[in-house]
């Protein structure tokens, strides 16, 4: 048989297995970690009792909780494909693939090619647990194509009222003007729940976004997730898993402004208005740096070769969970990891590092367990006939996505710090059309931009 009918065979049998979930190979046992107390960083979010921030969507599982027992449920969605429903690490190595990581302590985690969609390995993927501020990125690809950059807006007393107790703040003063780009970079390198809660109120209030970011995970499938509070502070029935936080990255990186956000290391952020000894007016600034380790490093971790983003979490019940996506000659993945369940330092930035490493070595070596499915939108675009979700930039209802693609991602040699979302020249790979797309369920990454050397 040829190749290409081979693999287009393999990935109709992926599509086939989501609705054969009783017909899934045995599942292997489960690896529970304990549930960690992990103390929480300064630029991290701290779990408290706030009140809920919005309605929970209507397809929340009602055992939906914040502190979610230490052992996955024994069934899950299949979404993606029956392997990915399974409790334990699912993965199927061929000939000459690395074996997993045998340190990987977190209850859940993800491994996927961000272009072609397939899932190369995953423990729980579709567990649902507390989220954290990797919920931001949900925020992020909600509201982000809904202001222009240069939108100005004054803060109010009101903006910043029932801030959880810990929360993760940039700074933002009442009475002082922000930009749209300043709030932006709030969310994105300090996490600023502070930020998060300004844009909230630009968009109609915070029921208001988390009605809209529920929506909005419903259009991307993500169907584990449910939106209580637009930063991810902890708060009861707020979840999501893995599998969600994957589909919810490569959603945004089509974006242009998210992948410049999500992949700066430092920026100046306004301060506070002041007068100078001559009596002018003058606006301070101060800088923010990302709090994502493998994109700064840090004492104890080096910057991953590669990284290009996305977006970090802590808090107390959701523990530390972090995805990122990360490019090597020319192929790009997503990890996802949640809760480690070792709470050294850093320890969700080292197996996340380690399971790119593998998937780096394993591609092209494993046999895919599941794949990462489609936008509603971009299948059922795809699905009509003479459809052609390439041209003008979007796909079935996946917009904003850019044709000179924007990111800075750490280059081989390790050097990095010049030129972070540096334009090129380059178009868009064009999704594939027709039935074609709903047997490959194909939705390519834009190109990722590597810093100057």
């Amino acid at each position: 048989m040829p190749a290409p009918l081979k693999q287009t065979a393999r990935r109709t049998l992926l599509v086939t297995s989501a609705t054969l979930a009783s017909l899934a190979l045995t599942a292997p046992v489960s690896l529970a970690a304990p549930t960690p107390t992990p103390a929480p960083s300064p630029s991290a979010p701290v779990s408290g009792s706030p009140s809920p921030s919005g309605s929970p969507s209507a397809s929340a599982s009602a055992s939906a909780s914040t502190s979610p027992s230490a052992t996955p449920p024994a069934k899950m969605s299949s979404l993606g494909g029956a392997r990915l429903g399974q409790a334990g690490t699912q993965v199927q190595l061929t000939g000459g693939a690395p074996v997993l990581p045998k340190d990987i302590t977190a209850r859940s985690w993800i491994v996927a090619d961000a272009q072609s969609g397939e899932v190369l390995a995953a423990h729980n993927a579709h567990w649902r647990l507390p989220p954290a501020s990797t919920m931001k990125m949900l925020f992020a690809d909600t509201l982000l194509p809904k202001f222009p950059k240069t939108t100005q807006y004054k803060v109010e007393r009101a903006d910043l009222e029932d801030l959880g107790a810990g929360s993760s703040l940039v700074g933002i003063k009442e009475g002082e003007t922000y930009s749209v780009h300043d709030l932006w970079l709030g969310v994105f390198l300090r996490s600023g729940n502070d930020a998060v809660r300004v844009l909230s109120s630009m968009n109609g209030g915070v029921a208001e976004t988390v009605r809209q970011m529920n929506e909005h995970a419903e259009e991307l499938q993500a169907l584990d997730t449910t939106v209580v509070s637009p930063d991810g502070y902890d708060a009861p029935h707020q979840v999501s898993s893995a599998y969600d936080l994957t589909l919810i990255a490569r959603s945004g990186l089509q974006k242009k402004d998210f992948r410049e956000y999500c992949s700066t290391l430092t920026a100046k952020f306004p301060g506070a208005t002041t007068k100078n000894k001559k009596g002018r007016t003058v606006r301070e600034t101060f800088e923010i740096q990302n709090t994502n380790r493998l994109l700064t490093g840090d004492y104890d971790i080096s910057q991953y070769q590669g990284i290009a983003g996305v977006k970090n979490g802590n808090t107390t019940n959701a523990g530390a969970t972090f995805t990122g996506v990360a490019e090597r000659a020319g192929r790009v993945l997503l990890v996802t990891v949640m809760n480690p369940g070792k709470d050294d330092h850093n320890e969700v930035y080292k197996e996340t590092a380690a399971l790119f490493d593998w998937g780096f070595q394993a591609a092209g070596k494993v046999t895919p367990v599941g794949e990462l499915v489609p936008p509603k939108g971009a299948a059922q675009a795809s699905a009509q006939p003479g459809a052609n979700p390439g041209e003008g930039g979007e796909a079935g209802g996946v917009g904003n996505v850019s044709e000179k693609p924007v990111a800075g991602a750490v280059a081989e040699n390790g050097s990095g710090g010049v030129g972070i979302a540096m334009a090129i020249t380059g178009g868009v790979i064009a999704l594939l059309a027709g039935a074609a797309f709903l047997v490959n369920r194909r939705w390519p990454l834009p190109d990722l931009v590597r810093r100057r050397r």
